[in-house]
């Protein structure tokens, strides 16, 4: 019955109907009871408190007073008419300001009335006043306060001139608590309840609305957080050992010849980490199960040689291997740099994107199908339906978050067994995150840059010290190295974005003159064939400079570029900026990232331009960034199939709470793995039914 009325559309709550009810859809997601019960206060204000007005300062949120009306007037004409009431309080005099509802409003007002006033106050010629505030007269119950605490929600300029204040949404609230108390169904079993310490569900969903004090606030948080990161990582556990239990992995216990020739002919050797991490590949590849891991390192770590270990592994197991990459750039990039490490006698490699001749994918085609390829490179060309391998023992996703996770379970298809599979992501990120986005995968992390690699000098500079910037590039070229500018591409605002390109790449180009200086630009508008002339001149060495926006993929292994000029930093993400510098630092010279900013900087700005200016470490930036912005849009780490929206826990501050969650779900299902005991069957229930209903991906990384 409580599933039956919180599925109820929001326009049959008294006081909503039809025109509401689309407003609440559109501005706040609100389409039915159950939306509108999980729409949480972002945050609550002490409704027990009047302050006096010469309290009101520059840093009052939404505060209360008590005052007696002294004058109401009315000011200015026709649609700009607004009234103005005085209140005063003994201790100073502020204006209530109303643009709208004045007749009603002037009815309801008297001069000489004493009234309890609730708002936010605001400056208008440096004076405080009330715009709109909720107004109503002294009487037994307000003289002493209202309900200790009030809820703010989330709001917009639509909702509020469509009616829909802070007031008559905590109306809406309480008429629906009205209507579900006693219909709510518990959502986690009494044992685990009673071993947390958690309210009921019930009491939780009207204190977090109605709180009567500070500590039943605090149990209603506590008891709806826990909920949502339990079933997170209930759902993500449970892919876990399902796959554990089911996906059974073809064996690759032997270390041959391929992978011994790549390893005795390296020019350097591998990092303790990378070590490390092959040796956790080895262990998925020899138990018998199929290996589903993850692996993360920043930029320069050295993640495609331990991929390519991995798939000289299969190799000598007689099996094929294949690396996705998701452009043709650095699809094409590992391809030619393979043959650095391998033996090409021995091992039989192709490369297969969009360009590829239809001659020579047809061979391609034929030799997957037969076994006579050992190892592809290419792109989504690789998961076309033609594509079909021999024997795919392992597939390397690289980039990961640049796949859809149908894109990636059609790679199932290509072969009749189980390969391994191996994503990986150059996108730092944080070990909360990490659990919850990818909870169903192990992680590696290469942590350790190779020997050799130098900390990236990076600088902030402002726009009057251009001149000074060019001549650094000068200096630079001249020493023979190449220099990066790359200009942000926004959506909203790529017309300006590609003219500030263009007139940029004029100033360089008049500034470094041919025929001593070659400047190659990369954007969106050119041909893919000018796109690739000019990113092969720079790749090559014949260009000094490469202006692009960061729109195009500018990964590109590049040792002789030494200087990564970011032009208005200040519009780039943390992540985005890390990813960008990660371009340079790539050779033994020492390498440089000026981060190139407006005059007026948010504070923000200023934050994220001065972390980068003070750490290489992509993982100290992932943590700042994700305690900066919240997890919402993670620089490349959306995972389609969340098993959960979260309402009111966030990842960036409720990480104890999130590794207490998933160890109690991990002990749950350690002993019940498919949740059939009586006394998990409401948790089973649950996993089904919970929020969205999402494809199970249970067998796909």
């Amino acid at each position: 019955m409580a599933g039956y009325i919180l599925d109820s559309e929001i326009k049959f709550l008294p006081g909503v109907g039809p025109k509401r009810a689309q407003l609440l859809e559109k501005e706040l997601g609100i389409k039915c009871f159950r939306d509108l019960l999980y729409t949480f206060p972002f945050r609550y204000v002490d409704r027990s408190k009047f302050y006096a007005i010469k309290e009101i300062d520059s840093a009052s949120a939404y505060i209360q007073l008590r005052g007696t009306i002294k004058s109401i007037s009315l000011a200015g004409a026709g649609k700009a008419t607004r009234l103005i009431a005085i209140l005063g309080d003994g201790t100073g005099y502020i204006e209530l300001v109303f643009f709208k509802g004045i007749k009603w409003i002037q009815d309801k007002l008297q001069v000489g009335q004493e009234y309890v006033v609730f708002g936010k106050p605001s400056v208008f010629n440096d004076r405080y006043n009330f715009v709109h505030p909720e107004i109503e007269p002294v009487t037994a119950a307000t003289a002493s306060g209202r309900s200790a605490i009030t809820g703010v929600y989330s709001s917009s300029e639509k909702l509020q001139s469509g009616g829909i204040s802070n007031k008559t949404f905590t109306q809406l609230q309480q008429k629906l608590q009205g209507l579900v108390a006693g219909r709510i169904t518990e959502t986690l079993p009494d044992y685990l309840r009673q071993e947390k310490r958690l309210i009921p569900l019930d009491k939780a969903l009207h204190d977090i609305h109605f709180p009567p004090d500070m500590y039943s606030l605090e149990q209603a948080r506590r008891r709806l957080k826990y909920e949502e990161l339990f079933y997170l990582q209930l759902s993500l556990v449970k892919q876990k050992f399902i796959k554990m239990r089911d996906a059974k992995g073809v064996m690759l216990p032997r270390i041959g010849e391929a992978f011994n020739y790549t390893y005795s002919h390296l020019p350097f050797p591998l990092t303790g980490a990378q070590k490390r991490v092959l040796k956790e590949i080895r262990a998925d590849v020899t138990s018998g199960r199929q290996m589903n891991r993850l692996l993360q390192g920043d930029v320069g770590s050295g993640k495609t040689l331990v991929a390519i270990f991995s798939a000289l592994q299969a190799i000598d197991n007689g099996y094929q291997a294949c690396i996705m990459a998701p452009t043709e750039v650095l699809a094409t990039q590992h391809y030619n740099g393979i043959f650095r490490y391998i033996d090409p006698e021995k091992v039989k490699v192709a490369l297969l994107t969009g360009s590829t001749r239809t001659k020579e994918r047809r061979e391609i085609y034929e030799g997957l199908a037969n076994g006579t390829i050992n190892l592809v490179f290419g792109t989504h060309a690789l998961i076309e339906d033609k594509v079909q391998f021999h024997n795919l023992g392992l597939a390397v996703i690289d980039e990961q978050h640049r796949f859809g996770v149908d894109q990636r379970s059609r790679l199932w298809s290509k072969s009749e067994i189980t390969p391994h599979i191996l994503v990986m992501t150059a996108t730092p990120i944080p070990r909360t995150l990490a659990m919850t986005l990818y909870g169903d995968l192990d992680v590696s992390v290469i942590d350790e840059l190779p020997p050799g690699r130098k900390p990236i000098i990076t600088t902030h500079v402002g726009e009057n010290q251009r001149r000074k910037v060019y001549e650094f590039m000068r200096k630079e070229i001249d020493a023979g190295r190449q220099v990066f500018v790359v200009y942000p591409l926004i959506k909203e605002s790529e017309k300006m974005d590609y003219e500030n390109l263009e007139q940029g790449y004029m100033n360089i180009t008049e500034y470094f003159k041919q025929p001593d200086y070659i400047t190659a630009v990369v954007h969106g508008r050119q041909t893919p064939e000018n796109k690739a002339f000019d990113m092969n001149l720079f790749i090559s060495g014949k260009a000094d400079i490469l202006v692009s926006t960061s729109v195009i993929e500018v990964r590109v292994d590049v040792p002789n570029a030494s200087v990564m000029v970011i032009e208005s930093a200040e519009r780039f993400g943390l992540a985005q900026l890390h990813q960008l510098r990660g371009r340079v630092g790539r050779g033994a010279e020492k390498s440089y990232c000026i981060l190139m900013t407006g005059y007026k900087l948010s504070n923000e700005s200023r934050q994220r331009i001065d972390m980068m200016c003070s750490t290489n470490d992509g993982f100290e930036l992932a943590e700042a960034d994700l305690k900066m912005r919240g997890p919402g849009d993670f620089e490349g780490t959306r995972q389609s199939g969340l098993a959960i929206d979260l309402h009111i826990a966030n990842l960036a501050k409720d990480s104890p709470m999130m590794e207490e969650a998933r160890g109690d779900a991990m002990d749950i299902l350690s002993e019940d793995p498919l949740l059939e005991q009586p006394k998990n069957k409401l948790l089973a229930d649950n996993l089904k039914s919970i929020n969205k209903q999402v494809i199970d991906y249970s067998k796909i990384s």
